[in-house]
Order: C-alpha cells, then sequence, then structure tokens
C-alpha cells in the first residue's frame, strides 16, 4: 500500500501539551502568553509545552512576523504546521462513499467520491480500503505520511471500542469497524458517529471555534444532534447523547423506525415528508427534489409536510436549548435545500417552546456538502492523534 503509515507519535507527553496545541490549532497563531490565556495555564507551563512541539516541526514559531507588544523580549506568534501530517476522513451512507484526504489543520487537499452497491460490512470495508488506498497515493506527492484514517457513520457508535451498534441506513448491528479497518488499511482508525463527527469539526475549525457549549443539528435523511458541553463533545455514558430526532413531538404521530411515534425524525426527515405529501395529496412523489418543487409551485400538502417538519425540528431545538443552553445551534445537513420552505416553522416552533433566556440562543444554518462530514471524520482522526496517551 502506497504511503505506509510510520510509527510516530504525537510528542506531547501531557494533557497540558495537547491543550496548548489544540489552542493554538483552533485560534492561532498566538503568542505564548495569549496561548496560556486561552488554555487557562500559566506562561511558563505553555513555555515548556511549547518547546517539544517546535522542536520536532509540529508547531512553527514565526520568527519573521511582526512582534506583537509585550513585556520582556519580542512575542512572537507561533502556529500549527499544517504540512506537517496528513489524514484521511471517510464518510459513509446508504449508497455512497465519500473520502478526503486533509492537513493537521483539516484543510481539504482531495476529495473522491464512489458508489456504494452493497452495504454488507465486507463490502463496504472493501470498497472503503480502496478509496483510503487512493487517498494514500495521493498523499505520496505531498511528501508527508498520512498519521490516522477516521471513518463517520450514522447511528449508535462506540467511539471507544470502535464498534458501530446500530447503523439503520446501513443496516448494521455490532460490526466492529475500528478493528476491521485498522486490519484492511494499516493505519491506526477513529470510528465516530457522523454528527459528533462533524460537531467535532466545528468545534476546532468551523462555526463552533471559541464556543464552551453549542450544539449541531442535522436535517436530511435522519435527524441528528451532536453537543458540546463545557467545551466538550459529549457521547453519553454508552455513546449515545443528542438523539433530538428521537424526542417524541406527536404522540399520536407516524411511526418511527425506532419503536416509537411521533419522533422528530418521523415528522421532518426526508422519508417522512415524502409520506407525508403521498398521504396528504393522494399522489406519488418520486424524490426530494419534486418534494421541494412542488412545495414552490404553491402545492398545498407539500407546504404542509415542510411546514410540519419545520415545527417539529423547532420543538426539537427548544428542547436541547432548554436542557443544555448552548449559546449556538448550527443547523446542517442536506435537508437545508429546502430551508426555505421550514425556516420560518423552525424559528416560530423553537420560539414558542423554549423557556426564558433559552430563546436566545443563537440559531444559525450552515450548509456543508458531504465532503465536510468526510472532513469531520478527518478531524476525529486529528483529535485521536493529538490527543492519544502517550
Amino acid at each position: 500500500m502506497p504511503s505506509s503509515p510510520g510509527t510516530e507519535t504525537f510528542p506531547a507527553a501531557t494533557p497540558a501539551a495537547s491543550l496548548v496545541f489544540t489552542t493554538v490549532l483552533s485560534h492561532g497563531p498566538l503568542t505564548r502568553l495569549e496561548a496560556a490565556r486561552r488554555a487557562g495555564l500559566s506562561p511558563a507551563a505553555v513555555t515548556k509545552a511549547v518547546r517539544p512541539l517546535i522542536a520536532s516541526g509540529y508547531l512553527v514559531e514565526d520568527a519573521g512576523a511582526e512582534a506583537r507588544p509585550a513585556l520582556g523580549r519580542p512575542a512572537n506568534p507561533v502556529r500549527v504546521d499544517g504540512g506537517r501530517a496528513l489524514f484521511v476522513g471517510v464518510k459513509l451512507t446508504g449508497d455512497e462513499i465519500i473520502g478526503v484526504l486533509t492537513d493537521l489543520c483539516c484543510r481539504t487537499l482531495v476529495d473522491r467520491r464512489v458508489p456504494l452497491a452493497d452495504r454488507a460490512p465486507g463490502a463496504v470495508l472493501a470498497a472503503t480500503a480502496d478509496l483510503v488506498r487512493e487517498l494514500l497515493t495521493e498523499a505520496d506527492g505531498y511528501g508527508v505520511r498520512v498519521a490516522g484514517l477516521g471513518i463517520a457513520v450514522s447511528g449508535d457508535v462506540d467511539r471507544a471500542e470502535g464498534v458501530v451498534r446500530y447503523s439503520p441506513f446501513l443496516e448494521w448491528r455490532e460490526v466492529p469497524l475500528a478493528e476491521l479497518a485498522t486490519a484492511a488499511t494499516g493505519l491506526p482508525v477513529t470510528v465516530d458517529n457522523d454528527v459528533r463527527a462533524l460537531t467535532v469539526a466545528e468545534q476546532w475549525f468551523g462555526a463552533g471555534v471559541g464556543l464552551s457549549d453549542f450544539a449541531v443539528v442535522t436535517v436530511g435523511a435522519g435527524i441528528g444532534c451532536g453537543l458540546v458541553v463545557h467545551g466538550r463533545v459529549v457521547a453519553g455514558a454508552y455513546g449515545v447523547a443528542g438523539e433530538i430526532g428521537h424526542v417524541t413531538v406527536d404522540p399520536d404521530g407516524p411511526p418511527c423506525h425506532c419503536g416509537n411515534r411521533g419522533c422528530v425524525e418521523a415528522v421532518a426527515a426526508d422519508a417522512a415528508i415524502l409520506a407525508r405529501i403521498r398521504e396528504t395529496g393522494g399522489t406519488e412523489v418520486a424524490d426530494t427534489a419534486e418534494a421541494v418543487e412542488r412545495a414552490r409551485r404553491g402545492d398545498t400538502g407539500a407546504r404542509e409536510a415542510y411546514a410540519r417538519a419545520g415545527n417539529a425540528i423547532g420543538r426539537g431545538i427548544a428542547t436541547v436549548a432548554n436542557l443544555l443552553g448552548p449559546s449556538r445551534v448550527i443547523i446542517s445537513g442536506e435537508g437545508l435545500a429546502a430551508y426555505d420552505l421550514f425556516a420560518e416553522h423552525v424559528r416560530e416552533a423553537f420560539t414558542a417552546a423554549a423557556f426564558g433566556s433559552a430563546a436566545r440562543c443563537d440559531v444559525r444554518t450552515r450548509p456543508l456538502p458531504f465532503e465536510e462530514w468526510a472532513r469531520g471524520a478527518a478531524a476525529t482522526a486529528i483529535q485521536s492523534f493529538i490527543t492519544a496517551p502517550h
């Protein structure tokens, strides 16, 4: 296999060193004093942490930059050398595999998509290994080793064990994906829920940078939610947290694949919207694109289905705001293509159901293609690389 992974580990001997590095990664370039303030560490602790990171090339001191005013000697900012290591991220869907090659700053260098004809674990693993092999060949052109592979999968994923407990779109149960993918690719593998992976990318590199409490809500084939509380992505005691898709908004509503009725996902996911249009209109609708077109033409049934979906999503987001009080909720996912049809209903339902000051939460949209979900998978690999025990 090209670009054989090395055995080099990240030179962060202490949690403080990992913290300093991630602080510079998300907010840099920073002077040592600025890094100390953001990380809540003493300047001496930061100086000690930075030294081996500079020596090994992961941090670079911008000595040529204009020194910022500081007491004592000039304070040169330090920044992450993004080209020091490369990572592969893979997003698995029910019918496609999306892969990216990123640098250490999670900037996408190469992206690839391949169709998925067979959802059996062995077939998906073989197709994933072929795609990773292709990206490793691309990595050879950069002359830098690939330090890790992240794989993002929808459903109940145990990141600590590397096991996909249940993925409805792939119809998987208890698949030890990290172990299998490591054997197939030779790379250290991190497997995580796709929405949590996207949340990691938003926390470190996107709309969540600098926020201690926020949520990412995804709409489309399913309804997902990633949570950051006190600066940490919440996985829950059993690897399941933030499942607002399975918050009940209508006890007498349509059945959900989870076994309950009236879940947000059973009302607002793409398949639920199509089912509602067929039910109320009495006519067939081929796909989401046709549903959107009908609604924009003024079709009453289609518009009602999207309004109902928006109401469910708004109530789900209000539940998150009431329970956790995030400063921001970022709405993303492929369902945003129809956001104009349900945005007003999301806002109205959220405002009506949010309690008190929870309604001040900044609810914003952030359209992200599936390549960004694969980038999220790469972000989890970067996270594992930086924070792994040494």
